[in-house]
């Protein structure tokens, strides 16, 4: 189990794809910010509210910088290793086989959680906007319905019984996918500029409000920093824990690198420099919601704060009713611009939402079936889950399986419960990625590489610690579904996916870059048996 699959079998499939280096520091850090930008600030400012109050701010910042250091560890990795698979494939090559399965199975928690997060974000938007318009959908279809197992699971509403409108995208996506998309560069070019003019426009029109309101800002933490080990998920720390989503997607500079020209000196400008500029724009959208409209966490009788996301939280804001405070909206930046009068812009900001959105959807869900693709290939999930649709030529089987999967959690979940389950993955698998990082410069010195992350045993040290730290900063939920989650796949690894390896049977497949490829001949190792060979 701890066999690795070899870096030069990997390597061997990237050197036949030769690509023109291109990009300079400007188009890597637009690339950034486009990839970053969009489903964190417009979905979870509700919930950060509810769990930091105005100290969300503070969250911002700590979840960016947390992003910077484990950025530039995985741009080495992504620069040596330009290969689909993600961080499956990089720890496969350095860390081995059980460390590769446990983090593509975390990867189905950040993709396809991650995925049911946007939809229900969408669904919110798009509910929003048509209430603003007059026309209302039956609540019961908005919202899953109210549930509590123990401190293990809770959400949805009361009345509730399916978020259909999170279904409906979700579903639509999952054809688009199965029927086979090239995402135009050109749409997602006009689909960035819409998520950043809604964004600014949010801004310029907030901005000016906060000197007239200094009050809003008062209590600034009222919960506090946050105890990692109460398991409450609040304060600071644990709205830091769930804003984290809102960075997720800089890995799109990273894996840019073999097309960049001077990657030593472009790729850590791209990577902080969109960082820091989403960072900013996170944190003057933030400090425009609270300076407009106020985001103090929401209190039952006895000032005990609600939690985010249950159920009481969820029946304390119907029975508020209209203007009911920012922690519950669905639709948060909409929401405050209708709240201020300005209704059009509100609206305005809304459609830019649910018009950007479902690409967010559908590239999470994409990248969600390409590491399940390469698993399969692996050997390590049953081989049918990589078939490929005879007319399309799409891994149609795994890409229903994960659309089955988003849609019944994006069904009944709320989208701050599914963000942290989502970023509970994401956490595990940017600290191997960190890990991978220092024991390659030990295990292999000598291997080329494009970037080399820039004191490598001071930052990827500070990854670690800073995902260790926002891991635990999640609520008890969260991190037993992670532990749940991770005690299924090694049941599965060690049933099925340890004794059908194909680097156990001694075969490596080098069909890393062919994305949509079906699987092909693969190569044997050297002095290898034939993998029909069952001796």
């Amino acid at each position: 189990m701890w066999r690795t699959k070899p870096l030069d079998a990997i390597l061997a499939t990237a050197e036949k794809k030769s690509l023109k280096r291109s990009l300079g520091p400007f188009q890597l850090t637009m690339l950034g910010i486009g990839a970053v930008i969009g489903t964190g600030i417009f979905v979870l400012t509700a919930t950060a509210a509810q769990k930091a109050g105005p100290g969300m701010m503070i969250s911002f910042i700590i979840a960016g910088s947390v992003c910077a250091v484990a950025a530039l560890c995985y741009s080495e990795l992504a620069s040596m290793v330009p290969v689909a698979g993600s961080a499956y494939t990089y720890s496969y090559a350095v860390l081995g086989e059980l460390m590769a399965w446990l983090v593509g199975w975390a990867l189905i928690l950040e993709y396809a959680l991650g995925a049911s997060a946007v939809a229900v974000g969408w669904s919110g938007h798009i509910v929003g906007l048509l209430d603003s318009l007059g026309m209302h959908l039956p609540h019961a279809l908005t919202v899953g319905p109210k549930m509590s197992f123990g401190n293990f699971l809770e959400g949805g509403e009361p009345g509730g019984i399916l978020n259909l409108p999170a279904v409906i995208i979700t579903v639509a996506v999952t054809a688009l996918l199965i029927i086979g998309t090239n995402e135009s560069a050109t749409v997602n070019a006009i689909l960035v500029a819409v998520k950043v003019a809604a964004l600014t426009l949010f801004i310029v029109l907030t901005l000016p409000m906060i000197t007239g309101h200094p009050e809003h800002f008062k209590p600034f933490a009222p919960r506090g920093w946050g105890n990692p080990l109460d398991g409450k998920g609040v304060g600071v720390l644990g709205a830091a824990a769930s804003i984290f989503f809102a960075y997720v997607g800089f890995d799109a500079v990273s894996t840019a690198a073999e097309e960049t020209k001077n990657p030593q000196r472009n790729v850590p400008i791209g990577l902080i420099g969109s960082l820091l500029i989403c960072t900013l724009f996170y944190l003057l959208a933030a400090g425009g919601a609270i300076g407009a409209f106020g985001a103090q966490p929401l209190a039952d009788a006895n000032g005990v704060a609600y939690a985010a996301g249950s159920p009481e939280l969820a029946q304390r804001c119907l029975e508020i009713g209209a203007h009911a405070p920012l922690v519950c909206s669905k639709e948060a930046l909409a929401y405050v611009l209708r709240e201020v009068s300005h209704p059009v812009f509100g609206n305005l900001v809304a459609l830019a939402a649910t018009i950007a959105l479902p690409s967010v959807v559908l590239l999470m869900m994409f990248g969600q079936t390409r590491v399940f693709f390469v698993m399969a290939r692996d050997g390590l999930l049953p081989t049918a889950l990589s078939a490929v649709h005879p007319k399309f030529r799409t891994p149609w089987a795994i890409t229903l399986v994960t659309g089955v999967v988003v849609a019944i959690a994006a069904a009944f979940l709320p989208v701050g419960t599914l963000a942290d389950y989502s970023n509970s993955g994401t956490l595990f698998a940017f600290a191997a990625v960190s890990l991978g990082v220092m024991v390659l410069r030990f295990t292999d010195p000598k291997r080329h590489r494009p970037f080399r992350t820039p004191f490598v045993f001071v930052v990827a040290p500070l990854s670690i610690l800073g995902c260790v730290v926002l891991f635990v900063s999640l609520d008890d939920k969260s991190r037993i579904l992670f532990y749940s989650w991770t005690a299924i796949g090694l049941v599965f690894y060690f049933a099925y996916g340890f004794w059908n390896s194909h680097v156990r049977r001694g075969v490596v497949d080098v069909h890393e870059l062919d994305d949509d490829a079906p699987p092909g001949s693969v190569a044997p190792m050297p002095g290898a048996p034939s993998p029909t060979d069952r001796t």
